[in-house]
């Protein structure tokens, strides 16, 4: 198998797949929903329901806060209990709408069929349309960044696309819920790739894979070659296999795997150098959005961890406490553990079992505190481990040294912004020093400080 990778850096930890092939299952109904109001990058959702009030599955409870925003829908039939602040996966308390759970009553206008349902059947779906449905749906990126959907695929006109690539790559290391939705909902997923497609008005699409996952590899494959190679298809989609390596999910680096170009620093993006980016998941949520009128308010999610009675993969409803899940797959181990909201290359340490699980939730790991533990740091010894495993080409030994003596202008310049904040300088680190820790401090600052100096300067 010719696979292809990015170019600079990157690191390949211990895999650890334990619930690789354990068949998704439904997850059950809480007794009490929660849905923080900021599930997606942008302005908080505002609420449109109150206290007391009556929704169905599928009811919009929170409208789009701004532009880059997205609308919240219900995942429960019952009663808004209040509108009140909980914590959320940030560990701070945050705005949000609890409901009591009543029954499971679904709004009418969802087509809860297992119909597929294709593009060659549905004419009258013109791009402007399909992205309206996917603005209308609440759609965010469901690989964790949670940007809204429908802002991609309208570049601005100095943008053209090119291609759409479909990021399958699920590169952390204990994460399996897009493989599962993969091997499960393929022709969905397809139908889904067709329609970024359209609304991105591309006629190249490609899906890329790590080679751990053969099956999703070769299905994807058969698939694509049975509908795309027809001669009456446009379309022209790709699957490539992609050699295992971290941080590979991330979009620069899959745009470099796959078409081989470089998106330069920020502020450019994946369309500057031609190129939309999707996550599987999120082409399975455009496929439910467009073809079957269902908003976005349940996703697939791995519950997962070496000392877990049960590591499991979910198709579980967003506001569902963590718990519930956990306690399905055996509860909590014994002794003291790390709960993450994703994978422990990215994810964020929770300080409660009660966060629930939203858009951007595709993992829920449980570490124990031997694996968890950090080692004594030392004194950097100038190795430079952390400059070859940079996949964007930064020193981060002299990012993370910037950030404790405080020096905001010299970071700017060093370019810590770029940092997507993957971890690898820290994991390969023989000194055991916390760069990435100072390192996100220091981006958080920097990034502030460019904002306040844009909002200050004189409008033209």
């Amino acid at each position: 198998m010719n696979a292809r990778t990015f170019s600079i850096g990157g690191i390949h930890p211990e895999e650890n797949k334990l619930s690789h092939e354990i068949a998704t299952q439904m997850a059950a109904l809480p007794k009490q929903a929660i849905f923080p109001l900021s599930q997606h990058i942008g302005a908080p959702s505002k609420p449109v329901v109150a206290k007391g009030d009556k929704v169905k599955v599928g009811t919009m409870i929170a409208e789009a806060g701004g532009f880059v925003s997205a609308p919240i829908y219900s995942s429960v039939s019952g009663t808004v209990f209040k509108i009140d602040t909980a914590i959320d996966a940030t560990g701070y308390r945050k705005p949000a709408i609890i409901i009591n759970v009543e029954g499971d009553e679904w709004e009418e206008t969802i087509d809860r069929s297992d119909k597929l349902e294709t593009v060659a059947a549905h004419p009258e779906l013109t791009p402007e349309e399909i992205v309206e449905r996917i603005k209308t749906a609440g759609v965010v990126g469901m690989g964790g960044a949670c940007f809204p959907t429908f802002i991609k695929l309208t570049p601005p006109p100095t943008a053209k696309a090119e291609c759409v690539i479909i990021n399958a790559v699920e590169c952390e290391p204990y994460i399996t819920a897009d493989y599962r939705l993969m091997i499960e909902h393929a022709d969905e997923i397809l139908v889904g790739l067709e329609l970024l497609m359209i609304a991105a008005k591309v006629t190249k699409g490609y899906i890329g894979i790590e080679t751990n996952k053969p099956a999703a590899i070769e299905l994807l494959t058969k698939k694509c070659a049975a509908i795309f190679k027809d001669q009456s298809s446009m379309y022209n989609v790709e699957v490539i296999p992609l050699k295992q390596r971290y941080p590979q999910g991330g979009e620069k680096q899959l745009v470099d795997a796959v078409i081989h170009r470089q998106v330069p620093a920020p502020p450019a993006i994946p369309v500057n150098v031609g190129a939309i980016v999707q996550n599987v998941g999120t082409a399975f949520a455009v496929y439910e959005a467009v073809m079957k009128r269902k908003p976005l308010f349940e996703r697939y999610t791995t519950v997962t961890g070496k000392k877990l009675q049960h590591p499991s993969n979910f198709l579980v409803r967003m506001g569902t406490p963590m718990k519930d899940l956990i306690d399905v797959c055996g509860g909590m181990p014994e002794g003291d553990n790390k709960l993450l909201a994703g994978g422990p290359m990215m994810g964020k340490a929770l300080t409660s079992v009660e966060v629930p699980i939203c858009k951007g939730t595709n993992s829920v790991t449980i570490i124990s505190d031997e694996e968890a533990i950090r080692k004594e740091p030392q004194s950097c010894i100038r190795c430079a481990k952390c400059v070859s495993a940079c996949p964007m080409g930064l020193e981060p030994y002299l990012l993370a040294k910037l950030a404790v003596v405080q020096n905001w202008e010299r970071s700017e310049q060093e370019d810590v912004v770029s940092c997507i904040e993957c971890g690898s300088c820290q994991f390969t680190c023989p000194a055991h020093r916390p760069l990435l820790d100072n390192i996100r401090q220091g981006k958080s600052t920097v990034m502030g400080i460019i904002r306040s100096r844009a909002a200050a300067a004189p409008k033209k």
